[in-house]
């Protein structure tokens, strides 16, 4: 085996090679892990955590406040946000009208809203919903049991379900879905950028 020697001229040849290297396979991976999707930018820049890994939602039947039931699984191919939620908690009641205005400007577009009051009677209710005169679906979980396999401790809770039918975020307390950057974030997960 032959000795090599550096000399300033080789060393530079290398260390220009291992430049152009980095360059070539590791700046592009560091960039996307950096940036990642219009989506995952959009949620980050919304201060709204992504899972690692969506999950399978738990499927339900529960019946709908006006009517009728809805069945979790039959709301694929939309955008889904599913909040769990009562009359009595003052958070849960303050975010209600963000959550309205996100569902007028998005619905259109395919945006969902499954609001599942937990542990009310229906007329406790209907009585809040015909005064605040919101138009997303309400669904009643009276007996607590859709709640309970959600794990749900605290409310409200919600959980964002794509397209795809898949959890790809779960949000515990209020936020302001009427936020321009939380709207952002539902119009990149919409498009499925």
């Amino acid at each position: 085996m032959k000795n090599v020697i550096f000399t300033g001229k080789n060393l530079s040849l290398c260390l220009l090679a291992a430049l152009v290297i980095a360059a070539v396979f590791l700046v592009p991976r560091f960039a996307k892990a950096q940036t990642g999707t219009e989506t995952e930018q959009a949620f980050r820049n919304a201060g709204l955590r992504l899972l690692d890994k969506r999950q399978d939602p738990v499927d339900f039947t529960l019946p709908l406040l006006n009517g009728g039931n809805a069945v979790l699984s039959s709301y694929r191919g939309k955008v889904v946000i599913l909040n769990f939620w009562a009359t009595w908690c003052p958070p849960c009641r303050a975010e209600m009208p963000s959550m309205e205005t996100l569902y007028q400007r998005l619905k259109s577009q395919g945006l969902e809203i499954l609001a599942v009051d937990l542990r009310e009677d229906k007329a406790t209710v209907q009585q809040f919903i015909r005064n605040s005169r919101f138009t997303f679906p309400v669904l009643l979980d009276e007996d607590g049991k859709t709640g309970s396999k959600y794990g749900i401790s605290a409310i409200p809770t919600s959980f964002i379900v794509d397209r795809e039918g898949k959890i790809v975020s779960k949000i515990v307390g209020s936020i302001a879905w009427d936020n321009p950057k939380v709207i952002t974030a539902f119009e990149a997960l919409l498009k499925g950028r």
